[in-house]
């Protein structure tokens, strides 16, 4: 188009021919010049996407813009990025809030639906935002009388903005949960999880999941799997039947976000694993179904690098495929639920080699209309 003809278009009738564009070409599009940036962050702009796309939803249901994203503690403001979708690395600078850059301690905790939650250890919170629509929020932890400290932190978007859900396990037996609602902006200490858990607190801090509402985590002693309905503030066990308990020596449960659950577990002896299953869960029964196992080739090299130190490996779903991975590798191991394939996401070519552990891998699918 002659840029005589472009460079008078309306404001309006621009928002709306950019609401068309798929959200991966956002991350070039706004370095282009300042016009462009602040179109895209623009409130009437974000509500026009967000039309274009629940639009546009029907006739396609995988998202246009899809990475993993690789997260190290020698990272802040350029983060790996593999493109799901032209299966290629970009190393892109994120505008990251300015209130990060003054909290050296922070650390990337959890990604939904385009939100991103990091922590602030120094003033005791946490900063949840969207990175496309330059958009953040401060939530400051409940003052009990305990430091800012916890085991696991779940972020879970919502229609009207976000949830987060915290455990911690006290110095005693008790566990303590505490769910956050940004529309309320209200923390609610929960007091019943004690009596849900009775005296096994030996839940796995990695995998708490969210799947059609429920929070999800694992217990073991014996395996089980307990849940938590945001809405209702109500608790629910299930019971886990794979016919190899008495063999597992790890397990990772993984959500697709809706309705499915699938298990990763390590099968072995005396604790060390020899095979990687996953199973999925069968609709609303208690019967599990082995639909994968890590090929032998691939499972000896996967437990070479986590050392049998099954506290670093984690699991987690993106778009179709189910991931695995390691604290101390900077390579994903991941299983095509569709076509039941196994296949490894390459090292990205931008890590230096002296980087050996505290890799940690997030799905991240942008939504410039999530809230904050």
């Amino acid at each position: 188009m002659d840029p005589r003809i472009w460079s008078g278009l309306p404001a309006d009738l621009l928002e709306h021919v950019l609401s068309f564009l798929p959200l991966n070409t956002f991350l070039n599009l706004r370095s282009t010049c300042k016009h462009f940036k602040s179109l895209i962050y623009s409130p009437a702009f974000i509500s026009k996407h967000s039309s274009s796309s629940s639009s546009s939803s029907s006739s396609s249901s995988s998202n246009p813009s899809s990475f993993l994203l690789l997260s190290h503690p020698q990272i802040l403001e350029s983060y790996s990025l593999y493109d799901t979708i032209l299966n290629t690395w970009r190393n892109l600078s994120l505008p990251l809030p300015p209130s990060l850059f003054c909290a050296p301690s922070s650390s990337l905790l959890s990604i939904s639906s385009g939100l991103i939650c990091f922590s602030l250890p120094n003033a005791s919170s946490f900063l949840v935002c969207n990175l496309l629509a330059g958009t953040s929020r401060t939530v400051n932890f409940p003052k009990y009388p305990f430091p800012f400290s916890f085991d696991s932190l779940t972020l879970v978007s919502t229609s009207t903005g976000f949830k987060l859900f915290v455990l911690r396990c006290s110095s005693g037996s008790s566990t303590n949960a505490f769910v956050y609602d940004s529309g309320l902006d209200l923390w609610v200490h929960l007091n019943q999880i004690d009596s849900v858990l009775g005296d096994n607190h030996n839940y796995h801090r990695q995998a708490v999941v969210n799947c059609n509402g429920f929070l999800y985590f694992t217990t073991q002693e014996p395996l089980s799997i307990v849940g938590f309905c945001l809405e209702t503030g109500k608790w629910e066990r299930l019971v886990v039947n794979l016919g190899a308990e008495d063999q597992l020596s790890f397990v990772r449960l993984v959500s697709d976000g809706s309705r499915k659950l699938f298990l990763i577990g390590g099968i072995g002896q005396y604790g060390i694993s020899r095979r990687v299953n996953i199973w999925e869960r069968e609709r609303e029964g208690e019967d599990w179904v082995e639909i994968g196992s890590v090929p032998e080739t691939m499972c000896r090299k996967f437990m070479s690098v986590c050392y049998h130190n099954y506290e670093h490996v984690n699991g987690f779903w993106h778009q179709g495929l189910i991931c695995i991975c390691c604290y101390t590798w900077p390579e994903i191991l991941y299983f095509e639920v569709s076509r039941r394939s196994w296949h490894w996401l390459p090292r990205s070519p931008s890590l230096p080699e002296k980087w050996s552990c505290g890799f940690r891998w997030f799905s991240l699918v942008p939504e410039l209309h999530a809230f904050v």
